[in-house]
Protein backbone atom coordinates (compact mmCIF):
# COMPACT_ATOMS: atom_id res chain seq x y z
CA UNK A 1 0.00 0.00 0.00
CA UNK A 2 2.51 2.20 0.54
CA UNK A 3 4.62 1.51 -2.23
CA UNK A 4 1.71 2.29 -4.15
CA UNK A 5 0.96 5.30 -2.31
CA UNK A 6 4.95 6.28 -2.84
CA UNK A 7 4.16 5.91 -6.71
CA UNK A 8 1.04 7.92 -7.02
CA UNK A 9 3.10 11.13 -5.47
CA UNK A 10 6.09 10.32 -8.25
CA UNK A 11 3.19 10.33 -11.10
CA UNK A 12 1.53 13.37 -9.81
CA UNK A 13 5.07 15.05 -9.25
CA UNK A 14 6.30 14.16 -12.48
CA UNK A 15 3.27 15.65 -14.07
CA UNK A 16 3.18 18.57 -12.39
CA UNK A 17 6.51 19.30 -13.35
CA UNK A 18 6.47 17.96 -16.62
CA UNK A 19 3.43 20.96 -16.55
CA UNK A 20 5.29 23.42 -15.17
CA UNK A 21 8.10 22.94 -17.48
CA UNK A 22 6.18 22.52 -20.84
CA UNK A 23 4.60 26.06 -19.14
CA UNK A 24 7.91 27.61 -18.95
CA UNK A 25 8.18 26.72 -22.75
CA UNK A 26 5.34 28.34 -23.65
CA UNK A 27 6.49 31.50 -21.73
CA UNK A 28 9.65 31.66 -22.79
CA UNK A 29 9.80 34.76 -25.20
CA UNK A 30 10.25 35.06 -28.83
CA UNK A 31 13.13 37.48 -29.56
CA UNK A 32 13.51 39.55 -32.83
CA UNK A 33 16.40 41.62 -33.53
CA UNK A 34 16.81 43.53 -36.00
CA UNK A 35 19.94 45.82 -37.54
CA UNK A 36 20.11 48.43 -39.26
CA UNK A 37 22.83 49.31 -42.06
CA UNK A 38 24.41 52.78 -42.01
CA UNK A 39 22.33 54.99 -40.37
CA UNK A 40 22.21 56.22 -37.27
CA UNK A 41 20.33 58.00 -34.47
CA UNK A 42 20.09 61.26 -36.22
CA UNK A 43 17.57 59.68 -38.88
CA UNK A 44 14.91 58.57 -36.67
CA UNK A 45 12.40 60.99 -35.37
CA UNK A 46 11.79 59.60 -32.02
CA UNK A 47 15.63 60.38 -31.36
CA UNK A 48 14.97 63.77 -32.60
CA UNK A 49 15.59 63.60 -36.62
CA UNK A 50 14.31 66.60 -38.49
CA UNK A 51 14.63 65.17 -41.63
CA UNK A 52 12.96 61.54 -40.97
CA UNK A 53 9.64 60.06 -40.59
CA UNK A 54 10.02 56.71 -38.81
CA UNK A 55 6.74 56.12 -37.00
CA UNK A 56 6.84 52.45 -36.78
CA UNK A 57 10.17 52.59 -34.90
CA UNK A 58 8.87 55.37 -33.06
CA UNK A 59 5.60 53.04 -32.12
CA UNK A 60 8.27 50.78 -30.68
CA UNK A 61 10.21 53.23 -28.76
CA UNK A 62 6.68 54.82 -27.33
CA UNK A 63 5.77 51.33 -25.89
CA UNK A 64 9.63 50.39 -24.67
CA UNK A 65 12.57 51.39 -23.78
CA UNK A 66 14.68 53.80 -26.08
CA UNK A 67 18.57 53.40 -25.11
CA UNK A 68 20.09 56.67 -25.34
CA UNK A 69 23.74 55.31 -25.11
CA UNK A 70 24.27 52.56 -27.15
CA UNK A 71 27.68 52.45 -29.44
CA UNK A 72 28.75 50.20 -32.01
CA UNK A 73 32.20 50.21 -33.86
CA UNK A 74 32.28 52.65 -36.49
CA UNK A 75 32.44 49.61 -39.60
CA UNK A 76 29.86 47.30 -40.42
CA UNK A 77 31.81 43.62 -40.03
CA UNK A 78 33.33 44.37 -36.75
CA UNK A 79 29.84 45.15 -35.22
CA UNK A 80 28.99 42.31 -36.24
CA UNK A 81 31.24 40.40 -35.34
CA UNK A 82 31.10 41.89 -32.09
CA UNK A 83 27.16 41.37 -31.46
CA UNK A 84 26.86 37.76 -32.33
CA UNK A 85 29.68 36.42 -30.38
CA UNK A 86 29.99 38.84 -27.42
CA UNK A 87 33.69 39.50 -27.66
CA UNK A 88 34.93 42.67 -27.97
CA UNK A 89 37.46 43.27 -31.42
CA UNK A 90 40.49 42.64 -29.67
CA UNK A 91 39.95 38.94 -29.16
CA UNK A 92 38.54 37.69 -32.39
CA UNK A 93 38.39 40.14 -35.33
CA UNK A 94 41.36 39.47 -37.76
CA UNK A 95 39.73 40.23 -41.07
CA UNK A 96 36.89 42.80 -42.89
CA UNK A 97 33.62 40.53 -44.26
CA UNK A 98 34.79 37.44 -41.81
CA UNK A 99 33.42 35.87 -38.81
CA UNK A 100 35.67 32.65 -37.79
CA UNK A 101 33.36 29.76 -38.38
CA UNK A 102 34.73 28.31 -34.88
CA UNK A 103 33.25 31.36 -32.53
CA UNK A 104 29.94 30.78 -30.98
CA UNK A 105 27.25 32.94 -32.46
CA UNK A 106 23.65 34.35 -31.07
CA UNK A 107 22.34 31.76 -33.44
CA UNK A 108 24.16 28.70 -31.31
CA UNK A 109 23.10 30.47 -28.26
CA UNK A 110 19.40 30.36 -29.03
CA UNK A 111 19.41 26.91 -30.31
CA UNK A 112 21.12 26.12 -27.34
CA UNK A 113 17.70 27.03 -25.47
CA UNK A 114 15.76 25.39 -27.47
CA UNK A 115 14.72 27.99 -30.44
CA UNK A 116 13.70 28.18 -33.76
CA UNK A 117 15.93 30.17 -35.20
CA UNK A 118 16.66 32.35 -38.35
CA UNK A 119 18.68 34.79 -40.72
CA UNK A 120 18.20 36.79 -43.48
CA UNK A 121 19.31 40.18 -44.77
CA UNK A 122 23.05 40.71 -45.28
CA UNK A 123 25.82 37.80 -44.38
CA UNK A 124 29.33 39.43 -45.79
CA UNK A 125 30.76 37.13 -43.11
CA UNK A 126 32.58 34.44 -44.97
CA UNK A 127 35.56 36.16 -45.55
CA UNK A 128 35.38 36.71 -49.60
CA UNK A 129 37.52 39.53 -49.56
CA UNK A 130 40.33 37.87 -48.68
CA UNK A 131 39.54 34.35 -50.58
CA UNK A 132 39.44 33.09 -46.52
CA UNK A 133 38.93 28.91 -46.52
CA UNK A 134 35.87 27.99 -46.79
CA UNK A 135 34.01 31.59 -48.35
CA UNK A 136 32.17 29.29 -50.98
CA UNK A 137 30.71 27.27 -47.91
CA UNK A 138 27.31 28.00 -48.43
CA UNK A 139 26.19 26.20 -44.84
CA UNK A 140 28.34 28.79 -42.63
CA UNK A 141 25.08 30.13 -41.49
CA UNK A 142 23.77 26.97 -40.45
CA UNK A 143 27.01 25.85 -38.62
CA UNK A 144 26.43 29.73 -36.90
CA UNK A 145 23.34 28.35 -35.65
CA UNK A 146 20.66 29.59 -37.97
CA UNK A 147 18.22 26.82 -39.00
CA UNK A 148 16.78 28.72 -41.93
CA UNK A 149 18.55 31.90 -43.71
CA UNK A 150 17.95 33.95 -47.08
CA UNK A 151 20.78 36.60 -47.05
CA UNK A 152 23.12 38.89 -49.57
CA UNK A 153 26.72 38.30 -50.02
CA UNK A 154 27.05 35.02 -48.46
CA UNK A 155 29.09 32.93 -50.75
CA UNK A 156 28.99 35.70 -53.75
CA UNK A 157 29.93 39.11 -53.46
CA UNK A 158 28.09 42.31 -55.15
CA UNK A 159 30.75 43.37 -57.63
CA UNK A 160 32.03 40.71 -60.64
CA UNK A 161 30.31 38.29 -63.31
CA UNK A 162 28.82 36.24 -60.56
CA UNK A 163 28.09 39.01 -58.20
CA UNK A 164 25.04 40.86 -57.90
CA UNK A 165 23.76 44.25 -55.69
CA UNK A 166 21.07 43.34 -52.45
CA UNK A 167 18.02 46.23 -53.83
CA UNK A 168 16.56 45.35 -57.25
CA UNK A 169 16.89 41.80 -58.97
CA UNK A 170 19.26 40.79 -56.13
CA UNK A 171 21.40 37.89 -56.36
CA UNK A 172 20.38 36.34 -52.57
CA UNK A 173 20.72 32.36 -51.14
CA UNK A 174 18.04 30.75 -49.51
CA UNK A 175 18.60 27.59 -47.41
CA UNK A 176 21.34 26.29 -49.64
CA UNK A 177 19.43 27.78 -52.80
CA UNK A 178 21.05 30.43 -54.91
CA UNK A 179 18.32 32.55 -56.23
CA UNK A 180 19.61 34.38 -59.56
CA UNK A 181 19.31 38.07 -60.62
CA UNK A 182 17.21 36.84 -63.14
CA UNK A 183 15.21 34.99 -60.77
CA UNK A 184 14.47 37.79 -58.68
CA UNK A 185 14.13 39.87 -61.80
CA UNK A 186 12.17 42.88 -60.67
CA UNK A 187 11.87 42.35 -57.09
CA UNK A 188 13.09 44.48 -54.45
CA UNK A 189 15.63 42.38 -51.98
CA UNK A 190 14.71 43.92 -48.64
CA UNK A 191 10.83 42.64 -49.84
CA UNK A 192 12.16 39.42 -50.14
CA UNK A 193 14.00 38.84 -46.93
CA UNK A 194 11.30 40.10 -44.94
CA UNK A 195 8.80 38.09 -46.71
CA UNK A 196 10.75 35.16 -45.49
CA UNK A 197 11.05 36.44 -42.17
CA UNK A 198 7.50 36.96 -41.77
CA UNK A 199 6.81 33.49 -43.25
CA UNK A 200 9.08 31.97 -40.20
CA UNK A 201 7.50 33.35 -37.90
CA UNK A 202 4.04 32.37 -39.22
CA UNK A 203 5.33 28.94 -39.89
CA UNK A 204 6.78 28.66 -35.70
CA UNK A 205 4.41 30.65 -34.26
CA UNK A 206 3.75 27.37 -32.37
CA UNK A 207 7.20 27.24 -30.35
CA UNK A 208 10.11 29.80 -29.26
CA UNK A 209 11.71 30.91 -32.22
CA UNK A 210 14.83 33.67 -32.42
CA UNK A 211 14.68 35.74 -36.06
CA UNK A 212 18.13 38.49 -36.65
CA UNK A 213 17.29 40.59 -39.09
CA UNK A 214 20.42 42.05 -40.54
CA UNK A 215 18.87 44.69 -42.82
CA UNK A 216 20.30 45.71 -46.05
CA UNK A 217 18.79 48.82 -45.67
CA UNK A 218 19.80 51.36 -45.58
CA UNK A 219 23.45 50.73 -47.03
CA UNK A 220 24.56 52.55 -50.78
CA UNK A 221 23.89 52.53 -53.38
CA UNK A 222 21.15 55.04 -52.57
CA UNK A 223 18.45 54.23 -54.85
CA UNK A 224 14.40 54.22 -55.27
CA UNK A 225 12.53 51.75 -53.28
CA UNK A 226 9.32 50.64 -53.93
CA UNK A 227 7.51 53.82 -52.71
CA UNK A 228 9.37 56.08 -54.83
CA UNK A 229 10.97 54.17 -58.06
CA UNK A 230 7.62 55.07 -59.79
CA UNK A 231 8.40 53.95 -63.90
CA UNK A 232 12.08 53.99 -63.12
CA UNK A 233 14.36 50.39 -64.11
CA UNK A 234 13.85 47.70 -61.67
CA UNK A 235 16.42 45.30 -63.10
CA UNK A 236 19.96 44.76 -61.98
CA UNK A 237 20.74 48.06 -63.37
CA UNK A 238 18.30 49.99 -61.35
CA UNK A 239 21.12 49.34 -58.54
CA UNK A 240 22.81 52.77 -60.08
CA UNK A 241 22.91 55.49 -57.71
CA UNK A 242 22.63 58.69 -59.37
CA UNK A 243 24.93 61.14 -59.41
CA UNK A 244 23.90 63.90 -57.87
CA UNK A 245 23.50 64.48 -53.83
CA UNK A 246 19.93 65.75 -53.83
CA UNK A 247 18.46 62.96 -55.59
CA UNK A 248 20.93 60.66 -53.60
CA UNK A 249 19.52 62.62 -50.45
CA UNK A 250 15.55 62.08 -51.65
CA UNK A 251 16.87 58.18 -51.91
CA UNK A 252 17.94 57.62 -48.42
CA UNK A 253 15.58 59.60 -46.86
CA UNK A 254 12.70 56.96 -48.77
CA UNK A 255 15.13 53.82 -47.91
CA UNK A 256 14.81 55.19 -44.05
CA UNK A 257 10.80 55.49 -44.67
CA UNK A 258 10.68 52.10 -46.24
CA UNK A 259 13.20 50.20 -43.47
CA UNK A 260 10.66 51.95 -40.86
CA UNK A 261 7.77 50.55 -43.11
CA UNK A 262 9.21 46.63 -43.17
CA UNK A 263 9.85 47.28 -39.42
CA UNK A 264 5.37 47.74 -39.37
CA UNK A 265 5.36 44.52 -41.60
CA UNK A 266 7.29 42.44 -39.09
CA UNK A 267 5.57 43.37 -36.01
CA UNK A 268 2.26 43.06 -37.15
CA UNK A 269 2.76 39.98 -38.39
CA UNK A 270 3.71 39.39 -34.99
CA UNK A 271 0.18 40.28 -33.80
CA UNK A 272 -1.24 38.27 -36.72
CA UNK A 273 0.29 35.06 -35.19
CA UNK A 274 -0.87 36.22 -31.82
CA UNK A 275 2.96 36.25 -30.36
CA UNK A 276 3.28 40.28 -30.49
CA UNK A 277 3.17 39.93 -26.55
CA UNK A 278 5.70 37.12 -26.18
CA UNK A 279 8.08 38.52 -28.32
CA UNK A 280 10.92 40.89 -27.26
CA UNK A 281 11.45 43.38 -30.18
CA UNK A 282 15.17 44.61 -30.22
CA UNK A 283 16.17 47.66 -32.99
CA UNK A 284 19.45 48.35 -33.78
CA UNK A 285 21.98 49.86 -36.41
CA UNK A 286 25.67 48.54 -37.22
CA UNK A 287 27.75 51.73 -37.27
CA UNK A 288 26.96 55.54 -38.21
CA UNK A 289 25.34 56.82 -40.95
CA UNK A 290 27.31 57.27 -44.17
CA UNK A 291 29.87 60.37 -44.52
CA UNK A 292 28.12 61.48 -47.78
CA UNK A 293 24.91 61.97 -46.14
CA UNK A 294 23.84 65.30 -44.00
CA UNK A 295 20.54 65.21 -41.61
CA UNK A 296 19.23 67.95 -39.65
CA UNK A 297 18.70 66.94 -36.19
CA UNK A 298 17.48 69.02 -33.65
CA UNK A 299 18.15 72.13 -35.34
CA UNK A 300 21.69 71.59 -36.30
CA UNK A 301 23.29 69.79 -39.31
CA UNK A 302 24.92 66.50 -38.40
CA UNK A 303 27.50 64.58 -40.91
CA UNK A 304 27.55 60.92 -41.65
CA UNK A 305 30.36 59.54 -39.81
CA UNK A 306 30.92 55.86 -40.73
CA UNK A 307 34.31 54.85 -40.47
CA UNK A 308 35.21 57.12 -37.93
CA UNK A 309 35.69 56.73 -33.83
CA UNK A 310 33.28 60.33 -33.15
CA UNK A 311 29.78 60.16 -31.97
CA UNK A 312 28.37 60.01 -35.99
CA UNK A 313 30.53 56.95 -35.98
CA UNK A 314 29.66 54.96 -33.04
CA UNK A 315 27.05 56.12 -31.56
CA UNK A 316 23.36 53.91 -32.66
CA UNK A 317 20.08 53.61 -31.84
CA UNK A 318 18.78 50.86 -29.54
CA UNK A 319 15.03 50.47 -28.74
CA UNK A 320 13.63 47.28 -27.12
CA UNK A 321 9.91 46.49 -26.60
CA UNK A 322 7.81 43.70 -25.13
CA UNK A 323 4.61 44.69 -24.71
CA UNK A 324 3.08 43.70 -21.52
CA UNK A 325 6.06 42.81 -19.92
CA UNK A 326 8.52 45.50 -20.08
CA UNK A 327 8.93 49.23 -19.44
CA UNK A 328 6.81 51.19 -21.71
CA UNK A 329 7.80 54.53 -23.05
CA UNK A 330 11.36 54.60 -20.71
CA UNK A 331 14.12 56.65 -21.93
CA UNK A 332 17.43 55.00 -20.60
CA UNK A 333 20.79 56.64 -20.02
CA UNK A 334 22.55 53.79 -19.08
CA UNK A 335 25.81 52.51 -21.13
CA UNK A 336 25.24 49.55 -23.85
CA UNK A 337 28.36 48.21 -25.91
CA UNK A 338 27.58 46.28 -28.77
CA UNK A 339 28.91 42.86 -27.23
CA UNK A 340 26.24 43.55 -25.02
CA UNK A 341 23.82 41.27 -27.00
CA UNK A 342 25.14 38.38 -25.92
CA UNK A 343 24.64 38.41 -22.57
CA UNK A 344 21.16 39.85 -22.77
CA UNK A 345 19.66 37.36 -25.22
CA UNK A 346 21.25 34.34 -22.90
CA UNK A 347 19.46 36.25 -19.81
CA UNK A 348 16.15 36.18 -21.67
CA UNK A 349 16.43 32.48 -22.05
CA UNK A 350 17.72 31.58 -18.59
CA UNK A 351 21.26 30.43 -19.92
CA UNK A 352 24.78 31.08 -18.43
CA UNK A 353 27.32 33.05 -20.09
CA UNK A 354 30.53 32.53 -17.85
CA UNK A 355 32.28 32.38 -20.74
CA UNK A 356 31.91 35.80 -22.15
CA UNK A 357 33.58 37.96 -19.85
CA UNK A 358 33.04 41.51 -22.53
CA UNK A 359 28.98 41.02 -22.17
CA UNK A 360 27.19 43.05 -19.78
CA UNK A 361 23.20 42.17 -19.95
CA UNK A 362 20.56 45.01 -20.37
CA UNK A 363 18.11 42.61 -19.97
CA UNK A 364 16.93 43.84 -16.69
CA UNK A 365 16.63 47.39 -17.87
CA UNK A 366 14.10 46.20 -20.79
CA UNK A 367 11.68 44.72 -17.74
CA UNK A 368 12.89 46.97 -14.94
CA UNK A 369 14.48 44.90 -12.57
CA UNK A 370 17.60 46.63 -10.57
CA UNK A 371 20.79 46.27 -12.12
CA UNK A 372 24.06 47.46 -12.38
CA UNK A 373 25.18 49.11 -15.33
CA UNK A 374 28.15 49.61 -17.11
CA UNK A 375 30.61 52.31 -15.83
CA UNK A 376 32.54 52.61 -19.48
CA UNK A 377 32.07 51.71 -23.35
CA UNK A 378 34.85 50.50 -24.86
CA UNK A 379 35.91 50.24 -28.19
CA UNK A 380 39.06 49.14 -29.70
CA UNK A 381 39.05 49.34 -33.80
CA UNK A 382 41.18 47.75 -36.37
CA UNK A 383 39.01 47.91 -39.46
CA UNK A 384 41.32 45.99 -41.74
CA UNK A 385 39.06 47.95 -44.22
CA UNK A 386 39.96 51.00 -46.76
CA UNK A 387 41.85 54.40 -45.69
CA UNK A 388 40.77 54.04 -41.95
CA UNK A 389 43.42 53.91 -39.15
CA UNK A 390 42.91 51.48 -35.79
CA UNK A 391 42.03 53.33 -32.56
CA UNK A 392 41.28 52.50 -29.55
CA UNK A 393 39.38 54.58 -26.58
CA UNK A 394 36.99 54.09 -23.26
CA UNK A 395 34.25 56.27 -22.53
CA UNK A 396 30.88 57.16 -20.59
CA UNK A 397 28.13 59.37 -21.05
CA UNK A 398 30.03 62.44 -20.92
CA UNK A 399 33.41 62.13 -21.67
CA UNK A 400 35.85 60.15 -23.74
CA UNK A 401 39.65 59.48 -23.31
CA UNK A 402 42.02 57.81 -26.11
CA UNK A 403 44.44 55.44 -26.00
CA UNK A 404 46.64 58.78 -27.57
CA UNK A 405 45.82 60.83 -24.20
CA UNK A 406 42.86 62.61 -25.90
CA UNK A 407 40.13 63.67 -24.02
CA UNK A 408 36.74 65.25 -25.24
CA UNK A 409 33.46 66.35 -23.24
CA UNK A 410 31.12 64.25 -25.39
CA UNK A 411 28.13 66.04 -24.15
CA UNK A 412 29.30 69.32 -25.55
CA UNK A 413 31.62 68.58 -28.48
CA UNK A 414 30.17 65.94 -30.77
CA UNK A 415 32.78 66.29 -33.17
CA UNK A 416 35.88 66.50 -31.08
CA UNK A 417 37.30 69.42 -31.69
CA UNK A 418 38.13 70.34 -28.78
CA UNK A 419 40.62 68.22 -26.97
CA UNK A 420 40.68 68.85 -23.06
CA UNK A 421 44.04 67.09 -21.91
CA UNK A 422 45.81 70.70 -21.03
CA UNK A 423 42.92 72.62 -19.70
CA UNK A 424 41.39 70.15 -17.20
CA UNK A 425 38.43 70.77 -14.08
CA UNK A 426 38.27 69.06 -11.00
CA UNK A 427 35.46 67.32 -12.66
CA UNK A 428 37.77 66.38 -15.73
CA UNK A 429 40.47 65.25 -13.56
CA UNK A 430 37.98 62.79 -11.75
CA UNK A 431 36.47 61.53 -14.75
CA UNK A 432 39.60 61.17 -17.10
CA UNK A 433 41.66 59.19 -14.01
CA UNK A 434 38.70 56.76 -13.70
CA UNK A 435 38.65 56.36 -17.70
CA UNK A 436 42.44 55.75 -17.83
CA UNK A 437 42.35 53.39 -14.99
CA UNK A 438 39.81 51.57 -16.65
CA UNK A 439 42.13 52.14 -20.38
CA UNK A 440 45.51 50.46 -18.86
CA UNK A 441 43.45 47.40 -17.68
CA UNK A 442 42.94 46.58 -21.69
CA UNK A 443 45.61 45.04 -24.04
CA UNK A 444 47.51 47.22 -26.88
CA UNK A 445 46.15 49.54 -29.11
CA UNK A 446 45.97 48.19 -32.20
CA UNK A 447 48.17 49.51 -35.04
CA UNK A 448 47.08 53.28 -36.67
CA UNK A 449 47.38 51.72 -40.31
CA UNK A 450 45.99 47.99 -40.33
CA UNK A 451 44.51 47.78 -43.98
CA UNK A 452 43.46 45.12 -45.70
CA UNK A 453 47.22 44.22 -46.76
CA UNK A 454 48.23 44.82 -42.74
CA UNK A 455 50.89 41.14 -42.26
CA UNK A 456 50.28 42.06 -38.49
CA UNK A 457 46.98 40.97 -37.06
CA UNK A 458 47.11 40.97 -33.52
CA UNK A 459 44.16 39.39 -31.05
CA UNK A 460 44.21 38.88 -27.52
CA UNK A 461 41.49 35.58 -27.11
CA UNK A 462 42.56 35.41 -23.82
CA UNK A 463 42.93 38.60 -22.10
CA UNK A 464 41.50 39.30 -18.41
CA UNK A 465 38.21 39.69 -17.54
CA UNK A 466 37.67 43.36 -18.13
CA UNK A 467 34.10 43.89 -17.83
CA UNK A 468 33.19 41.94 -15.14
CA UNK A 469 36.71 41.65 -12.27
CA UNK A 470 35.24 40.17 -10.09
CA UNK A 471 33.22 37.36 -11.87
Amino acid sequence: MKRKLLIVIYLCAFCLFTGTAQNQVKQTPNVVLIMADDVSWECFSCYGADDYQTPNIDKLAAEGVKFNHCYSTPLCTPSRVELMTGQYSFRNYTYFGYLNPNDKTIGNLMQDAGYKTAIAGKWQLNGLYHQAEGCTDNTRPYKAGFDEYCLWQLTRGARGENGGERFWSPLLESNGKMMSKQDNDQLYGPDIMSDFVCDFIDRNSDSPFFVYYPSVLVHDPFVPTPDNIGDEDRSHKGNNEPKEYDSKKENFVAMVAYLDKIVGKIVNKLDEVGQLENTIILFTADNGTNRRINSNWNGQVVHGGKGHTTNMGTHVPLIASWKGHGLEGVENNHLIDFSDFYATLAEAVNLNVDDHPDSRSFYAQIVGNNSTPRDWQFLHYQPYWGNFQGRQYIRNQQYKLYRSGNFYDISDDMEEKNNLSDDLTKKDKRAYKKLNKALNEMPPAPEKKGGRNASNRPIYPDWQNVVNPND
